[in-house]
């Protein structure tokens, strides 16, 4: 290699890459859908006298989800932002109640919690897994 094209390389090298912006926490799925199947198993749990949710299995996903978030370079500042955001709260309870519509559960009949509660735990689905009967 030539001298011109090692200081070339070199200078290349030297030059600071733009740090690209992180997505917002929302469009991080697996961070995302781990607290959207959280949720519909709490909402099961708390409408379905017969299903318990594993809360410390919960617990401990959530610490792990805020130590993946903190290792791709999110801030406890912006994690407590998405966490506490009126609009992503929101968001999550809109595509949580569609998600349970769409399998049949009604607030007024808490039963249906209960049914769809115990196919998740059948099936050891991603909500399943947070779930337990009683």
């Amino acid at each position: 290699m030539s001298f011109v094209k090692t200081i070339a390389l070199a200078t290349l090298m030297a030059v600071p890459v733009a740090a690209e912006a992180k997505p917002p926490l929302r469009d991080v799925k697996e961070i995302d859908n781990e607290l959207y199947y959280i949720a519909i198993a709490n909402e099961i749990s708390e409408y379905c006298p017969s299903i318990s949710g594993r809360r410390m299995k919960a617990i401990g996903v959530i610490w792990g989800l805020k130590s993946k978030a903190n290792k791709l370079g999110y801030s406890d500042k912006e994690i407590r932002a998405y966490v506490d955001s009126d609009a992503e709260k929101a968001r999550m309870r809109s595509m949580g109640e569609a998600y349970l519509a769409q399998h049949g559960v009604t607030y007024e009949n808490p039963e249906t919690f209960c049914t769809l509660g115990r196919a998740e735990i059948e099936r050891n689905s991603a909500i399943g897994v947070y779930l337990r009967a009683n």
